[in-house]
């Protein structure tokens, strides 16, 4: 029997739905909306979260049926991982895609899913919705995340 953590030992396909789960930090910038300029396809971030985020918990309210709500809310599975260029460089589904390990404050290794939010590294309470906003001034939103990607 080993103690090495599933992530270690697992691909993304290997995964059981919970272990699955269980990778996301709960950081909340995969539902942050990103606009593609059309002409070179570069992507801006911007402070607008989906309509279904909440804000201030840094989860969805009602991630069951997001895709009914949202017909556009992108699954990941591990295919879309390999395969989309809009994951934060600290997302642990392209960390373990990626072969790295996960940062320290990731709740499945220091045990305390408080620690994104208090180390900032979430942007729980830095967006609005996207319903606040009229999708031609979502331009204005747009927001250089700590100088990167969020």
């Amino acid at each position: 029997m080993t103690d090495t953590p599933f992530w270690k030992t697992k691909t993304l396909d290997q995964m059981n739905g919970a272990e699955w789960e269980s990778l996301c930090d709960g950081c909340g910038k995969c539902c942050i909306v990103k606009l593609e300029d059309e002409d070179t396809g570069a992507l801006a971030y911007t402070k607008l979260h989906c309509k279904l985020f909440d804000g201030s918990t840094c989860q969805c309210s009602d991630y069951a049926n997001r895709r009914k709500h949202v017909p556009d809310c992108v699954q990941l599975t591990p295919k879309v991982v390999r395969t989309v260029d809009w994951l934060p460089r600290t997302c642990a589904y392209r960390l373990v895609e990626e072969g790295q390990d996960l940062p320290p404050w990731h709740h499945l290794v220091c045990g305390d899913r408080q620690r994104i939010h208090d180390e900032g590294r979430s942007v729980r309470g830095r967006t609005v919705s996207e319903d606040t906003v009229f999708e031609e001034d979502e331009i204005d939103w747009v927001i250089d995340w700590e100088g990167t990607e969020p």
